[in-house]
């Protein structure tokens, strides 16, 4: 199915992470289609994504920004204004779960913050122009944590809760000017932040087994790449009446009936 992102400027946020990570899937599935990626993100290691992705001639760029800093986010939109002028779809994808629980400190609950839910509002709103001017959309990724809780991750809990409410809140604010917002709901997916989690864990295979099981469709985590597809397919024109909805992409872990779960 062509979706119709050819020559189309997409900024992804959170996307040079490792190989084989949502964002940079996303990233790699943008190209695929066509698509003009835009990676934004504090790590160097997305200079050389664009690079790789400009030799292969896919019209792309890095902007190296802190996100959890809004003046280096106000910086990055000018940088995209005065490249591209415009700015068809944002995905604001960063996350960090990063454990700030209620024995961290308040800075680094504030940081948590900052940089998973308040990174949302600075990109939304400093790229808010370029969108407009073209009808854009606005797709935020969420987590099954805002849904569900964890334990032990108050900071990453309350954005991503705070990323539902915003994806909500845009998508009545924008309707006027013909913006959809919508949010990608994950929970477990395999990616190699979560490999290096289990890692860390003495009883890891039995841990990864235990999450396994628990996934009600054919008992495997998600795929980047099938979070990937997802996003491609609700910032398109084959999404173009679908705004304020929480997407869930987890092989009904969430949602459905608990009785599944047999062995």
């Amino acid at each position: 199915m062509d979706l119709g992102l050819k020559g189309k400027i997409v900024v992804v946020t959170g996307s040079a992470g490792i190989k084989g990570s949502i964002g940079e899937t996303i990233v790699q599935r943008l190209a695929d289609e066509g698509a003009i990626p835009v990676i934004v993100d504090r790590n160097v290691r997305g200079s050389g994504y664009a690079d790789e992705l400009q030799s292969k001639g896919v019209d792309s760029i890095f902007i190296q920004t802190d996100l959890s800093d809004y003046k280096q986010v106000e910086a990055a939109a000018k940088v995209i204004e005065e490249k591209y002028g415009r700015v068809d779809a944002l995905i604001n994808n960063v996350g960090v779960n990063d454990g700030a629980g209620l024995d961290a400190s308040m800075d680094d609950f504030m940081y948590s913050l900052k940089l998973n839910m308040v990174s949302f509002f600075a990109m939304t709103k400093f790229c808010l122009p370029m969108i407009k001017k073209v009808k854009g959309n606005i797709l935020n990724i969420g987590s099954k944590v805002a849904l569900t809780g964890q334990g032990g991750t108050s900071g990453y809990a309350a954005s991503k809760g705070g990323v539902l409410g915003l994806t909500r809140e845009w998508a009545v604010d924008l309707i006027k000017d013909g913006i959809r917002s919508n949010a990608i709901i994950i929970a477990e997916s395999w990616t190699p932040a979560y490999d290096n989690w289990i890692k860390t864990l003495e009883d890891g295979e039995e841990k990864l087994k235990s999450i396994v099981k628990k996934i009600p469709l054919e008992n495997r985590m998600t795929t980047p790449v099938e979070i990937a597809d997802q996003c491609l397919f609700a910032i398109s024109e084959k999404s173009s009446h679908t705004t304020g909805q929480f997407i869930t992409v987890d092989g009904g872990y969430v949602h459905l009936d608990r009785s599944l779960l047999t062995e």
